[in-house]
């Protein structure tokens, strides 16, 4: 069987930095922070006061009043950056072939908002349940994708990938191999995600994995910084067109980048901590250079999973300097949750889409918060501190965890 070339078409995003692709990729190049305090409920009672929301975003303006009252925010965002990387692509979709288009998505919570009320509402009730009949297709995981496909009248494959915050890889990553064995032409694929709630909020306090810097929420993300202490909590979506390359090519369609290759594996450690030496992510590295034909010296950007952890980010830098080894001292590295927080299961489609841009403006965004050096990251390492840097980047490596000791890579390169 011959294995086809697969490549981006379209992207789109809606994020705590930009609403839109193109805002995304300013707010990026420019160090932008999207944290600021909580709006959606009162934080007083709540150890962490701040998170990424979306800035200006009004669902009205993208639907009407009863498809907001069916939709959780999660599955709005999906439809929202769905739309946009659909039109970003130039598809005509009155002359594909829907049967081999497929929507692979990830989520790694779902509708968590509208379990919450449904739940509160009950609660507060008199015992008898009047649960509202979108509960259930709102709150589920898959809908998003579902939606999306009925949206569109896409009917090839259509399901989530639920891996916590490699959810969204994990998507692409299958999105890539359906195209490769021949089984779609094209595949809608991200992710998309809105915690940003009470329960959400409540539930990752009650761990003690959230940034308490309440006083400086707008700095509170700071990977590798020796002050760093926990993830700022984010929303949004982040989706992606793959599509076969012969397919892309005889259409004319602009191409951002190859889809070199994509790698997994598990920690096998701890339900929520990193393995201390990384292994885990050594492995998953390697598998996706080997998936991609490549060796470790081709690498020239990562976007690290980074999420501003005191155990995780360490672990990870300690891994890229065993998998590149001299070669990571070359690497341009950042973490672009610096600005965006964590978006859980849409943190690796943003992120890769980061990737492709840095490619495409020869400019990798920066990891902003910066202020003090951690001794236990090896200081030759070129982390893109505070200010994005000029770099022809030709391959870009995206890296993503999940609670459970999911790891995914995902590589890009620019078209040969």
């Amino acid at each position: 069987m011959q294995i086809k070339r697969v490549v981006v078409t379209g992207m789109g995003a809606l994020t705590p930095i930009g609403n839109n692709l193109q805002s995304y990729w300013e707010g990026l190049k420019n160090g932008k922070s999207g944290c600021a305090p909580i709006t959606y409920f009162d934080t007083e009672k709540f150890k962490t006061k701040f998170a990424c929301e979306l800035k200006g975003y009004d669902p009205n303006e993208y639907f009407d009043r009863k498809e907001v009252r069916k939709l959780d925010r999660f599955a709005q965002y999906a439809l929202v950056s769905s739309d946009e990387a659909i039109a970003d692509s130039g598809l005509d979709l009155d002359k594909i072939d829907k049967f081999r288009v497929g929507v692979i998505w990830g989520a790694g919570i779902g509708g968590l908002e509208t379990f919450q009320t449904e739940v509160l509402n009950y609660a507060q009730g008199d015992g008898t349940p009047r649960f509202n009949p979108f509960f259930i297709p709102k709150m589920i995981a898959d809908i998003a994708p579902g939606n999306i496909s009925i949206k569109h009248g896409f009917m090839g494959p259509n399901y989530t990938t639920v891996s916590a915050c490699a959810s969204s890889a994990n998507a692409m990553i299958d999105a890539l191999n359906y195209i490769r064995l021949g089984h779609c032409d094209v595949v809608v694929t991200g992710g998309s995600e809105a915690a940003v709630t009470i329960a959400g909020m409540g539930g990752f306090n009650a761990m003690h994995a959230l940034s308490t810097r309440n006083e400086s929420p707008e700095t509170a993300s700071r990977p590798f910084d020796a002050t760093r202490d926990g993830f700022v909590l984010g929303e949004g979506a982040g989706a992606l067109i793959l599509e076969e390359y012969e397919h892309a090519k005889a259409r004319g369609a602009k191409i951002y980048a190859e889809v070199a290759g994509g790698g997994l594996s598990s920690d096998a450690y701890h339900m929520t901590a990193p393995h201390p030496e990384g292994i885990g992510v050594v492995k998953v590295m390697e598998n996706c250079l080997r998936d991609a034909g490549m060796g470790p010296e081709e690498v020239d950007a990562i976007n690290t999973h980074g999420t501003s952890t005191p155990l995780g980010d360490v672990a990870e830098l300690k891994a890229i300097s065993q998998v590149f080894g001299e070669h990571a001292t070359h690497i341009n590295i950042n973490s672009t949750k610096s600005m965006t927080g964590h978006l859980l299961g849409a943190a690796g489609a943003i992120e890769a889409i980061a990737s492709i841009l840095a490619m495409e403006h020869s400019l990798v965004p920066p990891t902003i918060n910066h202020s003090v050096v951690d001794e236990q990251i090896d200081p030759k390492l070129n982390l893109t501190l505070n200010k994005a840097q000029k770099r022809e980047v030709k391959v870009a490596m995206s890296n993503t965890f999940g609670f459970g000791g999911h790891n995914a890579c995902i590589l890009f390169k620019k078209l040969s």
